[in-house]
């Protein structure tokens, strides 16, 4: 099963570029973020005539998560727990019904920037809820995973340029902390369990030539499950995408299961 996570950075401007992706890439799965669309608006046709089914947790202009699925999705699950007030759309799940189960949990955790300040609490908090599902999902002992857009460069190898990120939301020791406490509770960071190499990136500015340079920072991760780590093949990040025409300013991540 292949189970992929790309954050388009609006529906609207990757119309044309998703589709094209879908079609070379062939996942079972993946994962949207920044689909910034109401549920309503979202052109799920378009996906749909490719053979996915189409669940979304949108919100109108910033944020949204979407699941687009080959195979069948139960137990669909919106909102990260945790916090009743919280209504910004970052988090959707569900569980494939492929040949064995796989609970998938797509992600957008929150920037954090400016730090200090609300959004930086907002960041920690959030960790903070997310550790505790994903305490929650190891209990249930099942295949599971949670991948995105975690806007955290865990590691300097994850970054072409650490000293100029030291006081970012994204690599504050605070932010790298709280990643490690996910995966401290037993889970794999997918890509570093199959390729320890530094300069392997999934995000690049827009600014500054930062594509051509190679200055970039790795930020969407796929953590597995100890059930689902037993079953990865292979992690992949799809980095000529960022070379096409109209990118986002990610690129798609993907892991093959035996599942």
């Amino acid at each position: 099963m292949k189970i992929a996570s790309f954050n388009i950075n609006g529906i609207k401007a990757r119309i044309t570029a998703l589709p094209d992706w879908l079609k070379e890439a062939e996942p079972d799965v993946v994962c949207l973020q920044e689909i910034k669309s109401v549920d309503e608006n979202f052109p799920r046709e378009i996906f749909e005539d490719l053979r996915y089914s189409v669940e979304t947790h949108g919100q109108k202009g910033f944020n949204g998560v979407a699941i687009l699925s080959k195979l069948p999705l139960e137990d669909v699950a919106r909102g990260l727990p945790g916090d009743d007030e919280d209504t910004q759309a970052r988090w959707i799940e569900a569980t494939v019904m492929g040949e064995i189960p796989v609970r998938v949990c797509g992600l957008y955790l929150p920037n954090g920037n400016p730090v200090p300040g609300p959004k930086y609490d907002y960041k920690l908090s959030w960790m903070e809820r997310l550790r505790q599902r994903a305490q929650a999902l190891l209990e249930t002992e099942e295949i599971a995973l949670m991948c995105g857009d975690y806007n955290i460069i865990p590691q300097q190898e994850d970054v072409a340029r650490p000293d100029d990120w030291r006081e970012d939301a994204l690599f504050r020791p605070e932010s790298r902390a709280a990643y490690q406490r996910i995966l401290n509770l037993g889970f794999t960071d997918a890509l570093r369990s199959v390729n320890g190499a530094s300069g392997t990136y999934s995000f690049w500015d827009y600014q500054a030539g930062a594509w051509d340079k190679n200055d970039g920072i790795r930020i969407d991760h796929f953590l597995l499950s100890p059930q689902a780590a037993d079953r990865l093949n292979t992690c992949e990040i799809d980095a000529h995408v960022r070379g096409r025409e109209k990118p986002s300013d990610h690129v798609p991540i993907s892991v093959d299961l035996d599942a």
